[in-house]
């Protein structure tokens, strides 16, 4: 049964917008734009001239605000999309729901595990509906692996790995990135989330049991020129804090046995960036690579690669903010259960406290 009541089926979504930086204007707001389903009636952020550019360019009828606490006042808005600093999502989110509104989030869930299981126990007590972004669940080859997977090809899957590499992709160094207290850490939440994510919901959503792992930073004065396209995000502040990890490697264990390795890092002296899940099972294995899936088995006696042809190579954003409207008219089951975002903030820190007292952490 639902925790969430969802929008009479034929509503024009009144939605809000909290945090107008680079990825909400360039992975969220194309999709409102295009969906005759939502209104975008409102926008928030402490930097006037993002909230001034938005609505020049696209929702000439919303209003602007610098507090969210406003914007959050309002009782013409059904829902909100957040796109501030880490640290903000939980804070935004809590006071969503007790506004009665229901809640899109950027990733990650929240800094800490205890914030997570705030914004869940906040939603059900609301009945309001909580997705925080999953979009690589979206992928083309994803749903293709995931059906794979569901339809028992894969036989037991026993153990896997998965990670994102940059040779050089440090996001909005000096600034609220690469400051704990407002990112909660470096590439492990950052794209940690991605990635793990990915990995556990094609296992099943096996229950992580415990962790281990070390962090590194070893490119805080590195003065290389990014090669990732996402080393653009964020506000870059010359001479301001770096005080996350660069590089993050450790092992998940499951409650079904299954172990699961990971590698996150923006700058490691690797050849190229790549995003990646590999996935060993009793029938068949697995290998996801920046948004393309191969398939290793055998058939007649005869080892057999197979890889899906037609897949788009995508992020999956666009196609995860829809699930979230459908899911907000009733039209769809959520891609999503705030349980599994708690889950994952309890893995990540976990791994931040087993590398900081080298000891594995139980969950």
């Amino acid at each position: 049964m639902a925790y969430y009541e969802p929008l009479p089926a034929d509503s024009k979504i009144r939605l809000g917008l909290v945090g107008c930086g680079g990825i909400c204007r360039g992975a969220h707001v194309p999709v409102y734009h295009r969906d005759p389903r939502v209104e975008v009636v409102a926008v928030c952020d402490i930097l006037p001239a993002r909230t001034d550019a938005l609505i020049q360019d696209f929702f000439p009828a919303a209003q602007a605000y610098t507090d969210y606490r406003e914007l959050l006042a309002s009782p013409d808005i059904d829902a909100v999309d957040i796109c501030t600093p880490n640290d903000l999502h939980s804070e935004v989110a809590i006071a969503a729901f007790r506004a009665g509104k229901h809640v899109l989030c950027e990733k990650p869930d929240a800094i800490d595990a205890a914030k997570a299981e705030a914004m869940k126990a906040a939603a059900e007590k609301a009945g309001r509906l909580l997705m925080v972004m999953r979009n690589n669940r979206f992928c083309d080859s994803s749903q293709y692996a995931r059906r794979f997977i569901g339809a028992g090809k894969m036989g037991e899957i026993y153990a896997g790995r998965c990670g994102w590499q940059r040779r050089r992709g440090i996001p909005g160094k000096g600034g609220w990135f690469t400051t704990r207290a407002k990112s909660g850490g470096g590439p492990l939440i950052d794209l940690g989330v991605h990635m793990i994510d990915l990995a556990v919901w094609l296992m099943g959503n096996p229950r992580p049991v415990a962790v281990s792992g070390n962090t590194y930073c070893k490119f805080a004065g590195d003065q290389a020129a990014s090669d990732s396209e996402h080393a653009q995000f964020g506000d870059r502040v010359a001479g301001g804090t770096v005080d996350v990890e660069d590089l993050a490697m450790g092992m998940i264990r499951f409650d079904n046995g299954a172990l699961l390795q990971i590698e996150f890092s923006w700058a490691s002296n690797v050849k190229t960036e790549t995003r990646f899940v590999e996935l060993r099972g009793t029938r068949a294995g697995l290998a996801w690579r920046d948004g393309q899936v191969e398939i290793f088995t055998e058939s007649d006696g005869q080892l057999v690669d197979m890889r899906p042809a037609g897949a788009v190579a995508d992020h999956g954003h666009a196609r995860n903010i829809l699930n979230f409207i459908d899911a907000l008219l009733g039209k769809a089951e959520p891609c999503y259960q705030p349980q599994q975002g708690v889950d994952m903030i309890r893995i990540l820190t976990a791994i931040y406290e087993s590398a900081r007292t080298g000891a594995e952490v139980r969950l």
